[in-house]
Protein backbone atom coordinates (compact mmCIF):
# COMPACT_ATOMS: atom_id res chain seq x y z
CA UNK A 1 0.00 0.00 0.00
CA UNK A 2 1.55 3.64 -1.09
CA UNK A 3 1.61 5.88 1.83
CA UNK A 4 -1.08 7.79 -0.35
CA UNK A 5 -3.56 5.05 -0.59
CA UNK A 6 -2.76 4.64 3.16
CA UNK A 7 -3.80 8.74 4.03
CA UNK A 8 -6.97 8.14 1.94
CA UNK A 9 -7.97 5.30 4.28
CA UNK A 10 -6.84 6.77 6.93
CA UNK A 11 -9.18 10.38 6.38
CA UNK A 12 -11.73 7.85 5.07
CA UNK A 13 -11.45 6.38 8.61
CA UNK A 14 -10.99 9.26 10.96
CA UNK A 15 -13.90 11.41 9.64
CA UNK A 16 -16.56 8.27 9.14
CA UNK A 17 -15.48 7.75 13.12
CA UNK A 18 -15.91 11.93 13.94
CA UNK A 19 -19.44 11.45 11.87
CA UNK A 20 -17.82 14.50 9.29
CA UNK A 21 -21.74 15.80 9.43
CA UNK A 22 -20.96 19.23 9.18
CA UNK A 23 -19.37 21.33 6.38
CA UNK A 24 -17.21 24.21 6.90
CA UNK A 25 -18.77 26.91 5.01
CA UNK A 26 -16.54 29.78 6.13
CA UNK A 27 -13.75 27.83 4.53
CA UNK A 28 -15.60 26.61 1.28
CA UNK A 29 -14.92 29.52 -0.93
CA UNK A 30 -11.14 29.22 -0.19
CA UNK A 31 -11.32 25.44 -1.18
CA UNK A 32 -13.50 26.33 -4.12
CA UNK A 33 -10.27 29.18 -5.02
CA UNK A 34 -7.94 26.44 -4.30
CA UNK A 35 -9.47 23.69 -6.66
CA UNK A 36 -9.54 26.36 -9.35
CA UNK A 37 -12.86 27.45 -9.20
CA UNK A 38 -15.54 25.52 -12.14
CA UNK A 39 -12.98 25.51 -14.96
CA UNK A 40 -10.13 23.93 -12.70
CA UNK A 41 -12.93 21.63 -10.82
CA UNK A 42 -14.07 20.80 -14.54
CA UNK A 43 -10.42 19.83 -15.66
CA UNK A 44 -9.93 17.83 -12.65
CA UNK A 45 -13.01 15.88 -13.20
CA UNK A 46 -11.78 15.39 -17.14
CA UNK A 47 -8.59 13.86 -16.00
CA UNK A 48 -10.49 11.73 -13.11
CA UNK A 49 -12.67 10.06 -16.39
CA UNK A 50 -9.44 9.23 -18.24
CA UNK A 51 -7.93 7.21 -14.99
CA UNK A 52 -11.21 5.94 -14.53
CA UNK A 53 -10.94 4.25 -17.85
CA UNK A 54 -7.70 2.83 -17.15
CA UNK A 55 -8.30 1.71 -13.82
CA UNK A 56 -9.42 -2.34 -14.17
CA UNK A 57 -10.44 -1.92 -9.78
CA UNK A 58 -13.31 0.14 -11.09
CA UNK A 59 -13.71 0.78 -15.13
CA UNK A 60 -16.62 -1.57 -15.24
CA UNK A 61 -18.51 0.02 -12.91
CA UNK A 62 -18.59 3.27 -15.14
CA UNK A 63 -19.53 1.41 -18.97
CA UNK A 64 -22.40 2.92 -20.31
CA UNK A 65 -22.61 6.04 -18.54
CA UNK A 66 -23.57 9.16 -20.27
CA UNK A 67 -20.08 10.46 -20.11
CA UNK A 68 -20.92 13.97 -20.49
CA UNK A 69 -24.22 14.19 -18.18
CA UNK A 70 -21.52 12.19 -15.75
CA UNK A 71 -19.10 14.95 -16.16
CA UNK A 72 -21.14 18.05 -15.62
CA UNK A 73 -22.48 16.48 -12.94
CA UNK A 74 -19.26 15.18 -10.50
CA UNK A 75 -18.35 18.99 -11.45
CA UNK A 76 -20.96 20.64 -9.81
CA UNK A 77 -21.40 18.61 -7.41
CA UNK A 78 -17.78 19.13 -6.36
CA UNK A 79 -18.02 22.53 -6.96
CA UNK A 80 -20.68 23.39 -4.40
CA UNK A 81 -19.44 20.56 -2.04
CA UNK A 82 -15.93 22.96 -2.14
CA UNK A 83 -18.04 26.10 -1.84
CA UNK A 84 -18.76 27.11 -5.41
CA UNK A 85 -21.83 28.54 -6.60
CA UNK A 86 -22.96 25.45 -8.44
CA UNK A 87 -25.99 23.38 -7.58
CA UNK A 88 -25.52 19.94 -7.90
CA UNK A 89 -29.13 18.55 -9.88
CA UNK A 90 -27.98 14.77 -10.23
CA UNK A 91 -29.63 11.75 -8.59
CA UNK A 92 -29.07 11.01 -4.86
CA UNK A 93 -26.48 9.16 -4.41
CA UNK A 94 -27.77 6.21 -2.94
CA UNK A 95 -30.24 5.89 -5.81
CA UNK A 96 -27.23 6.58 -7.96
CA UNK A 97 -25.24 3.38 -6.43
CA UNK A 98 -28.24 0.86 -6.09
CA UNK A 99 -27.78 -2.42 -7.07
CA UNK A 100 -23.67 -1.32 -7.68
CA UNK A 101 -22.32 -2.96 -5.10
CA UNK A 102 -19.56 -0.39 -5.00
CA UNK A 103 -17.12 -2.13 -2.58
CA UNK A 104 -14.16 -0.26 -0.37
CA UNK A 105 -12.13 -1.15 -2.79
CA UNK A 106 -13.54 0.54 -5.45
CA UNK A 107 -14.28 3.15 -3.14
CA UNK A 108 -10.56 4.14 -2.66
CA UNK A 109 -9.76 3.55 -5.81
CA UNK A 110 -11.91 6.15 -7.06
CA UNK A 111 -10.43 8.61 -4.42
CA UNK A 112 -6.43 7.43 -5.21
CA UNK A 113 -7.35 8.24 -9.02
CA UNK A 114 -9.29 11.47 -7.82
CA UNK A 115 -6.08 12.76 -5.60
CA UNK A 116 -4.13 11.67 -8.60
CA UNK A 117 -6.32 14.04 -11.09
CA UNK A 118 -5.92 17.24 -8.69
CA UNK A 119 -2.00 16.34 -8.10
CA UNK A 120 -1.77 16.75 -12.08
CA UNK A 121 -3.70 19.35 -11.66
CA UNK A 122 -1.66 21.18 -9.30
CA UNK A 123 -4.25 21.18 -6.31
CA UNK A 124 -2.03 21.42 -2.96
CA UNK A 125 -2.10 18.82 -0.59
CA UNK A 126 -4.12 20.76 2.18
CA UNK A 127 -7.24 21.23 -0.76
CA UNK A 128 -7.18 17.55 -1.69
CA UNK A 129 -7.74 16.78 1.99
CA UNK A 130 -10.16 19.25 2.40
CA UNK A 131 -12.05 18.10 -0.12
CA UNK A 132 -11.95 14.72 0.64
CA UNK A 133 -12.82 15.20 3.79
CA UNK A 134 -16.13 16.74 2.40
CA UNK A 135 -16.81 14.04 0.13
CA UNK A 136 -16.17 11.18 2.23
CA UNK A 137 -19.85 11.84 3.55
CA UNK A 138 -20.69 10.67 0.89
CA UNK A 139 -18.51 7.57 1.35
CA UNK A 140 -22.41 5.74 3.30
CA UNK A 141 -24.38 6.56 0.06
CA UNK A 142 -22.14 5.00 -1.83
CA UNK A 143 -20.89 1.71 -0.72
CA UNK A 144 -22.55 -1.64 -0.77
CA UNK A 145 -25.01 -1.86 2.42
Amino acid sequence: MTLRMGTIILLTTLALLTGCATRDTASGDALYQDLGERAGIANIVEDLLYRIVEDERIAFQFQGIDVVQFHTNLTDQICEISGGPCTYGGRPMTEVHTDMNVTETQFNALAEQLVLAMEDNGVSTSAQNRLLDRLVELHPQITHR
